[in-house]
This record gives structure tokens, C-alpha cells and sequence, in this order.
């Protein structure tokens, strides 16, 4: 393996331009090209992947370490064991928590097989957010931690309602009430002929949305409403050994999907750092998602 890593991007929408740019940034990472579905690739290149090499199906690149699989969450599970099987490292933002532990289990076999490496859900929450809220919990292991999103744009949330039949375009809020508990507003731009009241009842019935406070309202132009801007804050008030009262806080405003793909970048080179198997982000150490000497790493933040 060279110091420059070839990366693939999976996918072209919000996430994977911003990932296409982030690796543009990395000293360590080179783009192999992008992947898009056959019905995007055949429409004119966007002007920014302009000499870049598009493809739709990522057999079709030459040289590839890592995919970075920028699509739909429920698609995921389908490419990982693809592209692993190729021994390909993958790394994905996977984002439904009731069933992360089983895609790991599974992407770890597959993985093993082939002698490659995945890392699972590797946004910011699921993600860093993981990470933060172990290392508040070690330094006060008795507590509660309250993780609060928003208010902003949830890309995953967006993308299930885009799924539903009859539905043109969409945008879900995610509005923050305090104790981890949120409010889901969804704007809906129907598709000629759909019928609104099916179009709702499919919402709430998806598990994205089953166990929250869900409002759906039709709107005649979904783009008009769309900010990515997003955010958290996540609060722990807990004991360290017997001492209570400690109180710890964290905040973020953030582009969301710059911010995914910045971490899917990371996570991307911590993949070569790994035996072969499937990890979440909380498994892999810190310092391997850090481009640089390990050495000058330490010494530069310990």
C-alpha cells in the first residue's frame, strides 16, 4: 500500500460532493473516481467531476483502496457486501441505530473473507457523536447523557420520505424539546396525481419516524425550505467515583453534509490502520483517523 490512497466516492448527492472535495484536501488521499447509478452517469457530467473519471459500477475503475459509500442508508447493507467482497475497504454513514449491531456482525464476516476492512456508520450520529458520549461516560460513569439535534435538515430522514411512493421531493427537520426527545416537521412535494393523506400515513408508519412527535405538510416547492445547516448539543450531569454534580457539555453547528463526509474521509484512512473485520467508529482509536507520523501526532496533541 503507497502513502496516497485511492478512494472511490459511491454515489453523487449531497454527501458525496462534499466527500469528492474533502478528498481533494487530504495529503494522503487521491480520487479514484466516482460511481453514480447508470441513469445519473448518462445525464451531462456536473462541471466539477470534468475530467474525473465517472463510472457506474466502481468494477470499472482501475485502482481502488477504500470506497466511500455516500448513498441512501437502506442501500447500504447491499453495497458494503459488494465492494468488500472485492476486498475493498468500505466506510458508510449508515444511519438507522436499532440495527447497527446486526450490519456490523454481518459486514464483519464478509469482511474477514475477503481481507478487507468496514467501518460502519461513520457520520456524526451515528459517529463521532458515539465517541463523545463515551468519553463523557467514562469520566462520569454514573449519569445521564441527553443528546439534542437540531434544529436543522436530517439528510437521512429526507432521503426515507424521498423513497415513498408519490412523493416528488421532500425535507425533514429535525426540532429539538430537550432531554433527547425531538420533533420531525416534513415538507412534502407530491408527485402529479398522489394522494396526500397515503402519502402521511406512510410516513408515520416508517421506522424513521414511528417513535417521534412526526408533522407532514404538502408544499408546492420542497427547494425553497432546504438549509443543510444542522446541529447538536449533548449534556451529561453525572458522578466521577462519589463525587456528583459534575456537569459536562457539548455543542455543535455544522453543514451537515460537509461535516459527513469530513468523517467518512477520516474513517476512510483509519481503515488501513485496522485487521481486517467491521468496527463503528467508537472501536477504532482516535489518533488513527489523523493523516501524519504517529509519533509527531502525540506530540502535537497529548
Amino acid at each position: 500500500m503507497s502513502n496516497v490512497y485511492n478512494v472511490a466516492v459511491v454515489g453523487y448527492g449531497n454527501i458525496g460532493k462534499y466527500a469528492v472535495q474533502a478528498i481533494d484536501a487530504a495529503p494522503d488521499m487521491q480520487l479514484a473516481g466516482v460511481v453514480r447509478r447508470a441513469s445519473s452517469a448518462a445525464k451531462d457530467t456536473p462541471p466539477e467531476l470534468v475530467g474525473r473519471r465517472v463510472v457506474h459500477d466502481i468494477r470499472d475503475l482501475e485502482q481502488v483502496d477504500v470506497a466511500i459509500l455516500a448513498a441512501p442508508t437502506r442501500t447500504i447493507p447491499a453495497y458494503a457486501r459488494d465492494v468488500l467482497s472485492l476486498g475493498i475497504h468500505t466506510v458508510d454513514s449508515y444511519d438507522i441505530h436499532g440495527e447497527l449491531a446486526n450490519l456490523r456482525r454481518e459486514l464483519d464476516d464478509v469482511s474477514k473473507k475477503n481481507d478487507s476492512v468496514a467501518i460502519i456508520s461513520a457520520g456524526w450520529d451515528p459517529g463521532t457523536d458515539s465517541m463523545i458520549r463515551g468519553m463523557l461516560e467514562f469520566m462520569a460513569p454514573g449519569g445521564l447523557t441527553y443528546t439534542n439535534f437540531g434544529p436543522g435538515m436530517s439528510m437521512g430522514h429526507s432521503v426515507a420520505v424521498k423513497a415513498i411512493d408519490g412523493v416528488k421531493d421532500a425535507l425533514s427537520l429535525t426540532i429539538p424539546l430537550g432531554t433527547s426527545i425531538h420533533r420531525r416537521m416534513v415538507y412534502v412535494e407530491l408527485e402529479a396525481g398522489a394522494d396526500f393523506e397515503t402519502v402521511k400515513k406512510a410516513i408515520l408508519a416508517d421506522p424513521y419516524f414511528v417513535n417521534d412527535e412526526t408533522h407532514v405538510t404538502q408544499v408546492p416547492n420542497v427547494q425553497q425550505l432546504v438549509n443543510v445547516g444542522h446541529g447538536v448539543s449533548m449534556e451529561r450531569r453525572g458522578v466521577s467515583g462519589a463525587t456528583h454534580n459534575q456537569l459536562f457539555t457539548f455543542e455543535m453547528r455544522i453543514n451537515n453534509p460537509a461535516l459527513t463526509s469530513q468523517v467518512l474521509v477520516a474513517a476512510a484512512r483509519a481503515t488501513f490502520k485496522q485487521q481486517p473485520g467491521a468496527y463503528t467508529m467508537i472501536e477504532v482509536p482516535v489518533i488513527d483517523y489523523l493523516p501524519g507520523d504517529r509519533d509527531d501526532i502525540i506530540r502535537r496533541l497529548v
